[in-house]
């Protein structure tokens, strides 16, 4: 596998199993959001990835974030893109490697995650069913160039993020939801009074969501 990873077994075993496949943020790791695996449904395969770029002294990104002389932030495009496609590749090795349905693959994404989530989805559509973006945005500039005219209207989206986000502001993850619908695709948006992160709240509703959609 081109990833590592962590894996919980679906407890009810079918031919096929559908898999939600966590991507944690910039800093972090595969633990992160693996800690809510016990709360998700008990039919999938979940699976928490670690994304490939080490950072010191601890923890993992899928591309890195530059800061210039003024401060401000910018993403290293290029290598997001790198990680788009390092994510399909990886899908493709689990399709292979266990009885999972490809026709139900969910990607649930936090922050940097939650922009690859956004990517890897528009740009291959016919690899992923839905995804979960939490407290991140969608960046137009490492989707495939030919992206809108791909088949993608199966795919269906829940967003959501914090009004007191200080690490990605709200107005940014707010832009996502008219380009979805511009897209003719499915999209659910929620906001809640908390910063960067997953209040309890959220993740009830995003875990509703799922059971359905699906």
């Amino acid at each position: 596998m081109n990833l590592h990873y962590l894996i919980r077994e679906p407890k009810e075993i079918k031919e096929q199993n559908p898999v939600l496949i966590l991507l944690h943020g910039y800093g972090s790791n595969e633990d992160d959001l693996f800690s809510f695996a016990s709360e998700l449904p008990n039919d999938y395969y979940i699976i928490s990835v670690r994304a490939p770029y080490s950072l010191q002294p601890y923890g993992y990104a899928w591309y890195p974030i530059h800061f210039d002389a003024a401060e401000n932030k910018f993403s290293d495009d290029e290598q997001a893109k790198q990680s788009r496609d390092l994510i399909i590749n990886f899908i493709d090795e689990l399709v292979a490697k266990y009885p999972i349905d490809k026709k139900n693959v969910t990607l649930i994404g936090f922050s940097q995650g939650a922009i690859l989530s956004y990517a890897t989805a528009l740009s291959y559509p016919e690899k992923i069913n839905s995804v979960v973006a939490l407290s991140g945005y969608l960046n137009e500039s490492i989707l495939v160039e030919n992206f809108a005219s791909k088949n993608n209207k199966h795919l269906q989206f829940f967003i959501s993020h914090g009004t007191v986000d200080q690490v990605i502001p709200v107005d940014w993850a707010r832009k996502a939801k008219p380009f979805i619908e511009k897209l003719g695709l499915q999209v659910e948006y929620k906001e809640y009074p908390v910063g960067h992160g997953v209040a309890p709240q959220n993740f009830f509703d995003f875990k509703n969501w799922l059971l359905k959609t699906r």
